[in-house]
């Protein structure tokens, strides 16, 4: 009696452990996600100063991680799928990368830049598109641009009164002139009353 006792225990047992373990979902597998950010066409170690304002984002910030002094970065625990990764870098633009990791493939990467299309290599080395730049150049010095200007204009004006209207004034009779004078003279000077009832007539 004993012994049958045990047998159904022990099957019973059996039985449990094997439902549960089909029952169980499988955990799923994670992976290595490893590249470089190569700025400046560096191939040696980056500066203290260039390393710790450059970092590298997974998923809108799921994951995030620095880059180490020779460029590499490393995300680990990475599931199949497809991802988004990022490089923010301050005083540089990069394309945000979409990385496919294949289960299939036992973890392979392959990443392909979003916005030129351009499937990157094996390796994943990141670079910047372009170089930011968040304060405005200032123009150098023009001649043109300063004569444009404003005060070019007006300094232009006043060279060509200086100039021109001397030999203006040579150019007219001296009788005309002498004449208009008279009649400026002769004219009654506007008085403040008058503006007035101009203006309410």
């Amino acid at each position: 009696m004993g012994l049958r006792h045990v047998c159904k225990l022990t099957v019973f047992c059996a039985i449990v452990l094997a439902a549960s373990a089909i029952s169980a979902p499988k955990a799923a597998s994670s992976y290595v996600v490893e590249g470089r950010v190569k700025v400046e066409g560096t191939t040696t170690k980056l500066p203290l100063s260039k390393t710790a304002n450059i970092k590298v984002v997974l998923n809108g910030g799921e994951q995030l991680t620095f880059i180490r002094p020779d460029g590499y970065f490393a995300f680990q625990g990475v599931t199949a799928g497809t991802h988004l990764l990022e490089v923010v870098a301050m005083g540089y633009y990069f394309s945000p990368v979409r990385v496919d990791v294949s289960a299939r493939l036992h973890g392979q990467v392959r990443a392909i830049a979003v916005e030129t299309r351009r499937t990157l290599p094996d390796a994943l080395v990141l670079e910047p598109l372009r170089e930011e730049f968040y304060y405005e150049r200032r123009e150098p010095f023009s001649v043109v641009g300063l004569l444009k200007s404003p005060m070019g204009l007006m300094v232009g004006f006043m060279l060509v009164a200086v100039f021109l209207l001397p030999k203006l004034m040579d150019s007219i009779d001296p009788e005309e002139m002498k004449r208009v004078q008279e009649e400026m003279r002769n004219q009654p000077a506007p008085s403040f009353s008058n503006l007035l009832q101009g203006r309410s007539t």
